[in-house]
């Protein structure tokens, strides 16, 4: 009754390719994003957007850059921190070293630096596919770290690697607190949510596509894979170099090449993983989980073995949150391949037949 699509003639192509065809998604769509822009800065605190919303936004992209990878055009990768890394050290270097560059320019230039160092690390994925693939984009992990702690020319001679970004100049407004973080970085995940989209609904995506399901078959109908699997890398790349400059400006400030492990590579893959693989919904889907739910396990898991007098300790709760990420892993795999999205998308159909059954 309140999702049903009686009555929305589709009378050109164009309104029948559009984005969100069906109303009610454009409705949402607009109240989604005003309460993102207006209601939320009006009335959020500075905790939950320096702890939540800044580092949520800034990880969706970064899963959404890996989707586009793994998801979309069926390579696995567990470098993605690496590339976030090469953001992050290309944004800071730029910034440092070009007088007066503007801050979006350093970012679109870091993103294109991750581009080049994932299309290096992309190459293999030309001779090898699956677990070898993952184990060789695995040494860009090493590598990346390797590289920005033995030559100190990133991180402007510091010994030890760290490096404290400069401040943030927009277009001369000067983005010094965690509300205008927030809209800065919303901004950004918006405009490359929305360019992601639709490179997903191109030929290009559907070529990305097409490898994905069987490489073979779309050599054999004249899909190039060397161009296609290496645009992928690329564009992946891009996303998680700039979701890395965002990273070191927006939310911490300061890192470190060990702040960019391997374990936030799992990260960003446990998140498209239960947010829904082949989805950009599914990415931030799963940055929202996987963000909230150590929160929501701190505060709960306290006073729960309070209650039954259970030994705690914040060792314990860091165990159980491990164990619960193991095991909605093995759930979604098992039960739910397609994750989060899958089950929202589920959920759209039924409330196109309700209240009926059929």
């Amino acid at each position: 009754m309140f999702y049903r699509e009686a009555g929305q003639f589709k009378t050109s192509y164009v309104a029948d390719s559009q984005i969100f065809p069906i109303r009610q998604d454009r409705i949402g769509m607009v109240l989604l994003l005003a309460v993102a822009f207006v209601i939320i800065p009006l009335t959020g605190s500075e905790y939950w957007f320096s702890a939540i919303l800044i580092p949520f936004l800034v990880f969706a992209l970064a899963a959404l850059g890996l989707n586009i990878l793994t998801g979309y055009a069926g390579q696995l990768s567990l470098g993605s921190a690496a590339f976030m890394a090469v953001g992050a050290y290309a944004a800071y270097n730029f910034q440092l070293r070009i007088e007066g560059i503007p801050i979006l320019l350093s970012f679109i230039l870091a993103g294109c630096c991750a581009a080049a160092v994932g299309v290096l690390f992309g190459l293999p994925s030309l001779r090898i596919k699956g677990f070898y693939l993952a184990v060789a984009t695995l040494a860009a992990q090493f590598f990346v770290v390797w590289a920005l702690t033995k030559f100190s020319w990133f991180s402007n001679d510091s010994s030890s690697g760290v490096i404290s970004t400069q401040k943030i100049d927009f277009f001369g407004i000067a983005i010094n607190t965690p509300v205008k973080k927030y809209l800065f970085v919303l901004g950004i995940v918006c405009v490359m949510a929305m360019l992601a989209k639709n490179l997903v609904r191109s030929s290009t995506g559907r070529a990305w596509m097409a490898v994905r399901d069987m490489d073979v078959a779309a050599e054999v109908i004249g899909i190039q894979l060397m161009k296609t699997k290496l645009l992928a890398f690329a564009v992946s790349s891009f996303f998680c170099g700039v979701a890395g400059a965002l990273y070191a400006f927006c939310y911490l400030g300061s890192v470190e090449p060990d702040g960019f492990s391997l374990d936030l590579s799992f990260k960003i893959l446990f998140m498209i993983i239960i947010g829904g693989v082949g989805s950009i919904l599914g990415a931030f889907l799963g940055s929202a989980f996987i963000l909230l739910l150590p929160i929501f396990l701190d505060n709960v898991l306290p006073p729960l073995a309070s209650f039954f007098h259970l030994p705690f300790t914040n060792a314990t709760v860091s165990h159980i949150q491990l164990m619960v990420f193991g095991g909605l892993i093995i759930f979604f795999l098992i039960v739910e391949p397609h994750g989060l999205a899958r089950l929202w998308q589920i959920t759209k159909e039924k409330l196109r037949l309700w209240p009926f059954p059929h």
